[in-house]
């Protein structure tokens, strides 16, 4: 199956705890493009950086990055997680769950994020996840919708 995804001859190597770093500038860029505040989300970072480092170390965070030459181009982070069972997979107690899928911006429009969103598919079915959701920016939506992803009804609410 990973002969078949195009990485346009970019290296494919999993997540490493070295990474978390990458995967830290990643995500605030990926959220100052949607529009984010710079200081809030410098204060995400910090929050995100020690929730993030055991995850890394003990597997539950995996993903993949892109290469060039040995520098991280495009990555995307999968974790699977507890969930009971739903109409939309009754006989499971677990979901794969995508994020921070972000590819540096001169590497764009050459299908790298498709490629990382086919390559989520095919570790999660190795895992024996068959649902998973995402949240999606603006700019991501249509990439996922292309490859069947669906949008749902999911509402949000901070708390307090």
């Amino acid at each position: 199956m990973l002969g078949e995804i195009d990485f346009s001859g970019l290296q494919v190597r999993r997540l490493e705890p070295s990474d978390l770093q990458m995967i830290c500038t990643h995500r605030e860029t990926m959220f100052l493009e949607a529009g984010g505040v710079p200081a809030e989300l410098q204060v995400m970072t910090e929050h995100f950086r020690p929730w993030l480092s055991p995850r890394l170390r003990d597997g539950r965070y995996y993903g993949f990055a892109l290469l060039d030459d040995g520098r991280p181009v495009a990555a995307i982070g999968l974790m699977t997680i507890d969930w009971p069972p739903h109409p939309a997979h009754p006989y499971l107690d677990r979901r794969g769950y995508v994020l921070n899928v972000f590819v540096e911006p001169a590497y764009r429009r050459r299908g790298l994020a498709s490629a990382l969103m086919r390559l989520a598919d095919v570790e999660f079915a190795r895992r024996g996840v068959s649902f998973a959701v995402l949240h999606a920016t603006q700019a991501g939506k249509p990439v996922y919708e292309a490859l069947g992803w669906a949008a749902t009804a999911e509402m949000a609410k901070a708390i307090g």
